[in-house]
């Protein structure tokens, strides 16, 4: 899996799965990810192999600076680290997968459930989609199933 991670909010902006990941399918997302003239300034990445030469040069092209993290330091990567520990723990270990397709299925699902109903402690218990907040007078709370049905968002709904 490859992930693209914003840390203003969180908010994972683009995600791709494959078997057999090269450097040329690497800068192709990266592409993907930042079409046009949206790239950031910066990009933090690890020292994996598939970002080879290809990945580096589409880099340049794109104005993007690279900060490399130290070799074996996860802790320098913490956003996107929990992000991938989460996904893990909150959704795979709970599903059967059958190949790429229904990985990306089950990874899109939990996606929209993190940006729409997950909520994060350094979000000021927000999620990464900011929600308007409801009142008691707004009706009873209800359960929306997510993730199909490991998480639940909870809403007030009139009667």
């Amino acid at each position: 899996m490859f992930l693209v991670l914003a840390h203003d909010r969180r908010r994972i902006l683009h995600f791709a799965v494959t078997a057999h990941p090269t450097a040329e399918w690497t800068a192709q997302q990266l592409r993907e990810a930042f079409p046009w003239d949206t790239a950031p300034r910066y990009l933090l990445r690890d020292r994996d192999r598939i970002f080879g030469k290809v990945f580096v040069d589409q880099i340049k092209a794109m104005g993007i600076n690279q900060v490399l993290a130290a070799p074996r330091s996860p802790w320098q990567r913490a956003y996107v680290e929990r992000v991938i520990g989460t996904i893990r723990r909150e959704c795979l270990d709970h599903v059967i997968v059958f190949g790429e397709g229904s990985l990306y299925r089950h990874l899109q699902s939990f996606v929209d459930y993190s940006h729409r109903s997950r909520t994060h402690l350094g979000l000021e218990k927000d999620t990464p989609e900011p929600r308007p907040v409801q009142t008691a007078d707004m009706g009873r709370v209800i359960a929306i199933p997510e993730v199909g049905g490991l998480h639940h968002r909870y809403e007030r709904r009139a009667a």
